[in-house]
């Protein structure tokens, strides 16, 4: 990539929670130090994206070869592939899940390499590929051991994309993404929604059930320091990866009261009096009972989480 010359860019999954703000963060700061020159945001609906010259919208389903065409029909520099069937949605639509998971992973792989520019390729993960139950602690020698379609699909995706890189097509680094919040609206069915609706509903002063205990423990991130992470994989020096290319994403490991505690202190402790507990033990055993994680290589290459409990109830809302 040529500091010369303007960045072109690919972001698929781009009208998503985290596209859009990595979308936007983009067009006003750029990439790796440089200027967007034109920027390609891939999804189902890209609506609430920046009126921007720079933007070329393409519309439609990954799952679909002329979408990923279209998207690159210019060549380009870096590529953050964030698109996705989740959880629960992958798991009820398994042929669903693998066509956009994996498949069009593979698809968008080959693409690339047709293309012969060796762009940075930057694939979201998920911590879903270390299954359930998860160990007592979490660290970046924890096994995978997928025990949904989604997880499956997301770790045979990390293979894909690490023997692409092996192969010269692209200069990959896969990240493992934990709970990033505060995703908006009412979580379109997502059982693991209360946590983002924790942030919302308490700003706004109006209550919330939780379906989960006060010390039931996970790892939280803000979209802000997620996006801050996914930009800086688009940086590092990828020779300090092994050849798996995968790096977990720093989290706060954080029990529920803690964010509850930071709400209190930013919005006024009457807020707490919002927050009604009402477990139910399979939202609790899913999204509730996460061990310490510890990240000490990805903090090495400059990977961050947000610090603190207060910093994380901050930049959540961030937009």
């Amino acid at each position: 990539m040529s500091g010369a010359t303007a960045m072109r860019v690919l972001v698929t999954g781009a009208g998503g929670f985290i596209g859009r703000v990595l979308v936007a963060r983009l067009l006003e700061a750029g990439c790796n130090g440089q200027r967007i020159g034109h920027l390609v945001a891939a999804d189902l609906s890209l609506n609430g994206l920046p009126d921007d010259v720079r933007l070329r919208p393409v519309v439609g389903s990954i799952a679909e070869a002329s979408v990923l065409q279209r998207a690159l029909a210019e060549p380009v520099d870096v590529v953050f592939h964030l698109a996705s069937v989740p959880g629960g949605a992958a798991e009820n639509a398994p042929d669903l899940g693998r066509r956009v998971n994996l498949d069009a992973t593979a698809e968008l792989l080959s693409l690339l390499r047709e293309q012969g520019g060796r762009p940075r390729f930057v694939f979201a993960s998920t911590v879903a590929v270390y299954g359930d139950p998860l160990p007592a602690v979490v660290d970046e020698h924890t096994p995978p051991r997928p025990v949904m379609s989604y997880g499956a699909h997301k770790l045979a995706a990390e293979v894909l994309v690490a023997d692409a890189a092996r192969r010269g097509w692209v200069d990959a680094c896969s990240l493992r993404l934990p709970g990033v919040v505060a995703r908006p609206g009412n979580g379109a069915g997502l059982v693991s929604a209360f946590m983002s609706q924790l942030f919302w509903k308490v700003a706004a002063g109006e209550p919330i059930v939780l379906p989960v205990t006060a010390d039931g423990t996970a790892w939280w991130i803000s979209v802000t320091a997620c996006v801050d992470n996914l930009l800086h994989a688009a940086a590092i020096d990828t020779g300090l990866l092994d050849q798996r290319r995968v790096v977990q994403m720093p989290a706060l490991h954080l029990s529920v009261g803690a964010v509850v505690d930071a709400l209190a202190l930013r919005h006024g402790e009457l807020r707490r009096g919002l927050v009604r507990y009402e477990p139910q033990q399979s939202v609790q055993r899913l999204f509730a009972s996460y061990p310490p994680l510890h990240t000490p290589q990805a903090l090495a290459l400059g990977f961050r989480d947000d610090g603190s409990a207060q910093a994380l109830v901050h930049r959540a809302t961030l937009r």
